[in-house]
């Protein structure tokens, strides 16, 4: 490294020592990152001290080319602003670089995926097992037709384990579920749904207890008076281990996924499927697309003739 940017990165990382109190392996960091930087620059034949700020962009898309996650170049990136933050606060340069950088967007991690066969497995084992009589058989009925509804409609989890009492009076195959801002939006029930809770229902009403005069659909002796989500996460997860599905693979969000992805992949419209999840904005409900994009993709790239001579061509 050139003497006088030497210089200014030795004494910027002694300013982080004695006023920011970093830490020797935060030190080392920052001297890897900036040295990282001169040898691109020096590249372009741009010191360190006098780069522009599209010097430093294309240094951030070099590593981006080089593989670097979006994590990591925000990481490179937030190094780059202390330094040059540095050097105009010491009056060594009259402006700063980084000021209109963008931080690397970071990729939207797809949500886990469940097949409609996956599904399959868990109704049917949960639909077989709620038909064992014996001890246990509530908290079975209750497993499935929590699994019925979140997958006959898509709510979330905090939103079907407090759903009221009175659902098991309501005639006609529509659910009004009360959502995120208090807002209430209309959803079907499936045949299978509707069946699954009647016969909960049933056996609820031969319950003594507590039971009777709870307010939720789901009581328990928690402090919220409903049945804890997290039980229900347990519970779905214990099942899916019996169904031959890894564990963690199976949850009730996992679900709600799936309701949407299986709806999508039938043709349903991204509208429709945006006001039964409840979204605000339709941007966050076409993540389920990438889904289907991505599924698309492994389904071409495992089954087409043409996919499979380019393998067998490497």
């Amino acid at each position: 490294m050139a003497d006088l940017s030497q210089a200014r990165v030795e004494a910027f990382l002694e300013m982080m020592s004695a006023e920011r109190g970093a830490a020797a392996n935060t030190l080392s960091s920052y001297q890897r990152d900036l040295d990282d930087l001169f040898s691109f620059l020096n590249g372009r034949k741009v010191s360190l001290g006098s780069a522009e700020s599209k010097d430093l962009s294309a240094y951030l898309g070099d590593l981006a080319k080089r593989g670097f996650q979006p994590t990591s170049q925000a990481r490179r990136l937030s190094t780059m602003r202390q330094f040059y933050k540095f050097l105009y606060a010491e009056g060594l340069r009259g402006d700063d670089p980084t000021a209109i950088l963008d931080s690397p967007k970071k990729a939207r991690p797809l949500p886990k995926f469940l097949s409609i066969d996956d599904v399959g497995k868990l109704l049917s084992l949960a639909e077989e097992e709620a038909s064992l009589p014996g001890p246990g058989q509530f908290a079975r009925l209750r497993l499935l037709a929590l699994i019925e509804l979140l997958y006959a409609t898509g709510m979330r989890v905090s939103e079907l384990v407090a759903l009221p009492a009175k659902v098991l009076t309501q005639e006609g195959r529509f659910l009004v579920v009360r959502g995120k801002g208090n807002k209430e939006r209309l959803v079907p029930l499936s045949k299978a749904a509707i069946a699954a809770l009647s016969r909960y229902g049933a056996r609820m009403a031969a319950e003594r207890g507590e039971r009777e005069d709870s307010p939720y659909l789901f009581p328990a002796a928690s402090k919220e008076g409903h049945l804890p989500r997290q039980v229900f996460a347990r519970d779905l997860k214990d099942l899916a281990v019996r169904a031959g599905l890894p564990a963690a693979s199976v949850s009730p969000h996992v679900l709600r996924h799936a309701f949407a992805s299986h709806l999508l992949a039938n043709g349903a419209d991204l509208r429709v499927v945006q006001e039964l999840l409840g979204h605000s904005d339709i941007s966050t409900t076409q993540i389920y697309t990438h889904v289907l994009d991505e599924r698309l993709r492994e389904l071409v790239q495992t089954h087409h003739p043409l996919a499979k001579k380019a393998k067998n061509l490497d």
